[in-house]
């Protein structure tokens, strides 16, 4: 392994930390370990929190025991993979635990996902289950999975273990059982028996393949090892001072990375609570704090901005929070001197990517993050003791502290590569080394800032973006002769997505028309909410249309 060198091999950012940030961690081999291991030290207490509905480290036990039994004797062995496409609910977590008990691996899915791009992942994982609601099932998954690997498919009301049905987030008719799928809560409660202890995990198996854009425009397979997901959470269970048993609220999605880490195997790590809301709604969620008063929370800028604008927001919401952390997407100063104005907690920054299993710098509980006097841009914090983040030109050489480059991180949370993608994992994992394309610079006191994104990645509310994958779309709209997408700035997104189109001679569309022409076809964060038609778009003298012009304009 080539050593890291000079300043940042030093770890200044080591004087930031606390003893207990920098003491040695000794995490569990995987999630099911420490959930197990919290399970018999505090049988009673309730491992999950769904709106009304509770359940206990011994009763979420066994209902995992038993769809990892069913798996299992479905034919799911060490090593397949489990594709789980909801959203944060219980059965999210029951789906999880059945499938790593059973020696798989899991493939999460964003339910926002339409056919094409959920058939991109199941085929390109080789899943062999499908775990995801009735109503997407019978919408457009059955179709989709028969032309996958999937073979096994379980599905789930999300009204179920609860009994509250608020309207605001679970305003959807139940269906009957699909004929051709399995129920997951019957499963979980028909008290199969789980598989024998043979088919555990160890630290070195992979927990996750996550799908990410990346750095290039065919989503990938980042290959999130138990190893990592563990040690990442061990750090935030002892980097922070939150009571064992407290209240986590999973405001970030489970099948996002930051949720996985930073709130579930955090949580479960330390027989914690995690209270479960479906999906983000403001007034739910400040209904959920209320009622289940948590100490801890992690989510993009955009849902803090959503809360803080809640007419019904008061500082008492907030007063439970030991800690609120923010992933996913830069937090603006401004937002957080107005939050804590306005509601009492510091917001703190924290950067990573799926390619390191979630943190890989954050501000500690003691710190406050400071600004560029420069740029105006807040630091998303420091590296942890394990942690080696470097700023690297393009040749790969470290620049001095203060001057911007490449960041590059190594450490135990970084994944070995891309699933089935070896070129890719060579590119981007140089020397196991994760060079993130994203460019920013750090202070001499070991401070990190994320400026800007080396390559034309769009970040809209955390979720990632590629243009080409966009422009795909548009080209197939008969009237689009050319399309360009680009991110432009948007106060409540952070980014959003903007197409520049040209028409074909003869054609008629308008953006309103383009713009819902992708909707129906991209996740709800990818298609462009502006849409401007051009009579040619910019280009080079070789034809090659020039993003930066647009994105730039003179």
């Amino acid at each position: 392994m080539k050593p890291t060198t000079s300043i940042y091999a030093a770890k200044p950012w080591l004087a930031q930390l606390s003893d207990a940030q920098r003491a040695p961690v000794r995490p569990a081999a995987t999630v099911v370990h420490a959930f197990r291991a919290a399970a018999a030290r505090a049988p009673e207490h309730p491992a999950l929190a769904y709106f009304d509905g509770r359940l206990s480290y011994r009763e979420t036990d066994a209902l995992s025991d038993s769809v990892a039994g069913h798996l299992a004797s479905r034919g799911v062995g060490r090593g397949d993979r489990v594709a789980i496409m909801l959203q944060n609910t219980p059965h999210f977590v029951l789906a999880l635990l059945g499938a790593w008990k059973a020696g798989a691996t899991v493939v999460p899915l964003n339910p926002m996902y339409k056919s094409a791009e959920v058939a991109h992942v199941l085929d390109d994982s080789g899943a062999t289950a499908l775990v995801c609601s009735d109503r997407a099932w019978e919408g457009y998954l059955r179709e989709t999975a028969a032309d996958s690997p999937v073979r096994i498919a379980l599905t789930a009301c999300e009204k179920d273990l609860q009994t509250r049905d608020d309207p605001r987030v679970l305003g959807f008719d139940r269906l009957p059982v699909p004929d051709d799928t399995d129920d997951l809560v019957a499963v979980a409660r028909a008290e199969h028996p789980a598989p024998g202890r043979g088919r555990d995990l160890t630290a070195a198996d992979v927990a996750l393949i996550s799908y990410t854009s990346g750095t290039s425009g065919t989503p990938k397979g980042a290959m999130n090892l138990h190893r990592g997901i563990m040690y990442n959470a061990e750090r935030q269970r002892t980097g922070h001072p939150i009571a064992e048993g407290a209240a986590y609220f999973a405001l970030a999605p489970l099948f996002h990375i930051t949720g996985m880490v930073c709130e579930l195997a955090a949580c479960f790590a330390n027989a914690g609570t995690l209270v479960l809301a479906y999906r983000f709604e403001a007034g739910v969620v400040l209904d959920a704090f209320a009622e289940h008063r948590p100490a801890y929370t992690v989510g993009p800028s955009t849902a803090f901005m959503a809360l803080a604008a809640h007419p019904a927001a008061t500082p008492g919401h907030f007063a439970s929070f030991q800690v609120i952390s923010s992933g996913g997407a830069p937090v603006p100063p401004a937002l957080v001197e107005k939050f804590r104005s306005g509601f009492g907690p510091y917001i703190r920054n924290g950067y990573g990517l799926t390619e390191c299993t979630a943190p890989c710098a954050a501000v500690p509980p003691e710190k406050e993050a400071p600004v560029d006097p420069a740029s105006g841009t807040l630091s998303v914090g420091v590296p942890g003791p394990e942690t080696v983040v470097r700023i690297v030109d393009e040749n790969g050489e470290e620049v001095p502290f203060g001057e911007q480059g490449e960041i590059a991180v190594r450490g135990p949370q970084v994944v070995p590569g891309y699933w089935r993608l070896p070129e890719a994992t060579a590119e981007t994992f140089p020397d196991d080394e994760l060079r993130t394309g994203d460019i920013g610079f750090m202070d001499p006191d070991g401070w990190l800032y994320v400026v800007d994104r080396k390559k034309d990645m769009i970040n809209a509310s955390g979720f990632k973006v590629w243009p080409r994958e966009v422009e795909d779309v548009l080209y197939t709209h008969p009237a689009v002769r050319e399309a360009a997408v680009v991110g432009v700035p948007d106060a409540y997104r952070g980014e959003t997505v903007k197409a520049y189109v040209s028409l074909r001679p003869g054609a008629s569309a308008g953006p309103a028309e383009l713009s819902a022409y992708c909707e129906r076809r991209l996740a709800a964060y990818k298609y462009p909410r502006e849409v401007e038609i051009l009579p040619e778009l910019p280009k080079t003298t070789s034809g090659k249309i020039l993003r930066r012009e647009l994105r730039y304009p003179a």
